[in-house]
């Protein structure tokens, strides 16, 4: 018999939020903005983490739901669990976090999220749990340095963290293409993370939403997609594998 309805979701802290991301989420990685961090536990043990927090692009994400106030939406930044859970655990996980927000942050009527298929998954949690598919688009936003290493777009051109572009410059001190790059204000643009031997990833970028407030769904100004055109366009992933 499955444990699915014995979970038990509660706030807890970025203390603990944090280092249970990075230890179990495909990226190793944490959004640094996250402001509502939600825990799942079983057993009386932490076994799921999501965190959620204002969309780094928040002006652009924002105008997706027309009259959509700036406090109203958050974005699901990060999810991520261990394998102690038992089966369809993260979308019972998902319908219990977004209750308890409409509970407790009543002004919350939408939240979007993004599904990485370039090096994790299309987004099957998201589709069982009632978000709808607002985007695919090829990847640029993920880049592989020329030491191997993966960073994101906002992080390399924005001030977001100055610990990433701090090891963006040590990268790029290290090959020999550096003309015009130029970071003295932490920022720069993409072709100079080119011109250095940055390179975008291979594959997909699938946009999410999921309406608290019901209504908002029919104030989209971007047309609901089809789950089918995943397949169409060749952007199915599982795993990390293409499918």
């Amino acid at each position: 018999m499955s444990r699915v309805k014995d979970i038990i979701l509660k706030p807890i802290s970025s203390k603990v939020a944090r280092p249970f991301v990075r230890r179990h989420h495909y990226s190793g990685k944490v959004v640094n903005n996250s402001q509502l961090h939600i825990g799942a536990f079983l057993d009386d043990k932490l076994h799921g983490v999501m965190q959620f927090g204002p969309s780094l692009d928040k002006r652009k994400i924002q105008g997706l739901v027309e009259g959509t106030k700036w406090h109203e939406f958050l974005e699901l930044n990060r999810m991520a669990f261990d394998d102690y859970l038992p089966r369809n655990s993260e979308s019972r996980c998902i319908a219990i976090a977004m209750k308890l927000i409409k509970k407790h942050f009543p002004q919350i009527k939408w939240v979007v999220s993004f599904a990485d298929a370039t090096q994790c998954g299309d987004g099957t949690i998201y589709r069982a749990s009632g978000f709808v598919l607002t985007g695919i688009k090829k990847n640029n936003q993920i880049w592989v340095a020329p030491n191997g290493s993966t960073k994101s777009r906002a992080s390399l051109t924005g001030n977001s963290s100055k610990l990433q572009i701090k090891k963006a410059r040590q990268i790029v001190s290290r090959v020999t293409v550096t003309k015009g790059l130029n970071m003295a204000n932490g920022a720069a643009s993409m072709k100079q993370y080119e011109e250095a031997g940055f390179t975008p990833l291979s594959g997909f970028q699938l946009r999410y939403m999921y309406f608290i407030d019901k209504t908002y769904q029919d104030k989209l100004t971007v047309p609901i997609i089809p789950y089918s055109k995943i397949k169409e366009m060749g952007a199915g992933m599982y795993l990390g594998e293409k499918k």
